[in-house]
């Protein structure tokens, strides 16, 4: 009876660390611009919707919003969240970005032009998974430095 016992843990203990390594990570989903809760840039743009799926063993990042003009955006992004750089499609501000996960809910971000770093910030998801919060600071194309707060809420 007690090897049984034993055997019977084992395989709980088992199966709850295999639930725990595959959680599903918070960021996935699409989220929503919260402008009332947000401190924006008035030199930056507005990222009205963020979208974060998987792409095979990658994640892929597609941000539709608005310049500082109140023209129309649309960019796209897909790597891996492990500090190295991976291309940007459709970011005039960007060529290339760089996302590393630093724990369950947090992502550092690097935005680079041209090798050079432009900006750079944290990525916050809330311990409910309903909000997160996007800190950036950087550069702008004319030179005007820009910090921002942007929170957004899953949909």
């Amino acid at each position: 009876m007690r090897k049984r016992a034993v055997i019977l843990n084992l395989a709980v203990c088992f199966a709850a660390a295999a639930v725990c390594f595959a959680a599903p990570n918070p960021m996935i989903g699409k989220w929503k611009l919260n402008e009332s809760k947000s401190k924006l840039s008035a030199d930056g743009p507005k990222n009205h919707t963020v979208t974060y799926s998987s792409a095979g063993d990658s994640v892929k990042v597609t941000v539709d919003g608005t310049d500082k003009a109140g023209k129309a955006t649309h960019n796209e992004w897909t790597g891996k969240f492990d500090g190295k750089d991976y291309p940007v499609t459709g970011d005039a501000m960007s060529d290339a970005r760089a996302y590393k996960m630093i724990d369950a809910n947090t992502l550092e971000i690097t935005v680079k032009k041209g090798k050079k770093v432009t900006g750079n910030g944290r990525i916050v998801a809330s311990p409910d998974g309903k909000t997160r919060t996007v800190t950036l600071n950087g550069t702008n194309a004319e030179g005007k430095k820009f910090n921002s707060t942007a929170v957004y809420d899953k949909k």
